[in-house]
């Protein structure tokens, strides 16, 4: 029997097989909803609704599919004990999907505590630039499968920020590459445009520079297009394969 449940943690890895020794092939963060198709006492077998992504995961207490009302809007926002900011419990980072309960002064609260009003937005909220926060991520930890301000990847930067604007997008570069059609050649390049090469990504923020969470310098950079293009032919012998405009 299959179900849809709600991510009600702040993040769930999602294993390739059942085994918390295999490989996190990507994150949930809270919010997200999921397809469950096999069930075991420790293990799930899942489908994540917003990108069709299928792994394993541990059986926890998930809540039923719950219907959002507002998504965060910050790389990480503060979830309090009580309608003020004298006691922090935990974190949740952007992306993350929430459903207002209360509101007390500045603050929302939702299932696992309070929340500032500054650090959500209306799940229905579309950002004309999809990209504009983008540089939020910058210096964050590169981490293979990764989707949170604790570690990314490079796909999981651009589809998060299409995810938060309300847009499909593949979890893979491999995929998000045959997914958007509009190729442009590296001579026309310009600011959202997004640049891939085999199993990498990212996404120019000018004629000249680029955002990328980059494995070999463990972290999330800016550098210029023509440097990072010239480094992972040097290093990786890798070539551009697509450049996409939304």
């Amino acid at each position: 029997m299959t179900k849809y449940f709600t991510n009600n943690f702040p993040v769930i890895s999602l294993h390739k097989r059942p085994s918390t020794k295999s490989e996190v092939v990507t994150q949930m963060i809270y919010g997200e909803s999921f397809l469950v198709s096999k069930k075991t006492k420790k293990w799930l077998k899942i489908k994540i609704s917003e990108d069709n992504y299928k792994g394993y995961i541990l059986n926890k207490n998930f809540i039923n599919l719950l219907k959002p009302s507002h998504k965060i809007n910050v790389l990480k926002a503060k979830i309090y004990k009580f309608p003020n900011k004298r006691k922090k419990i935990n974190e949740i980072t952007f992306g993350s999907k929430i459903k207002v309960i209360s509101i007390k002064g500045k603050f929302f609260k939702f299932s696992k505590g309070w929340i500032n009003k500054k650090e959500v937005k209306p799940i229905s909220y579309k950002n004309k630039n999809p990209f504009s926060k983008i540089t939020i991520f910058k210096n964050i930890k590169y981490k293979w499968g990764g989707k949170t301000f604790k570690g990314i990847d490079c796909s999981a930067l651009i589809q998060l920020f299409l995810n938060f604007n309300n847009k499909f997008c593949p979890r893979d570069a491999k995929d998000q590459v045959k997914y958007f059609k509009k190729n442009v050649k590296l001579s026309n390049v310009r600011k959202n445009d997004i640049i891939y090469w085999k199993g990498h990504v990212a996404l120019a923020l000018s004629n000249k520079k680029l955002i990328h969470a980059y494995g070999p310098m463990k972290r999330t950079v800016i550098m210029g297009i023509d440097q990072t293009i010239k480094r992972i032919k040097k290093t990786a012998n890798l070539k551009v394969i697509g450049i996409k405009r939304l």
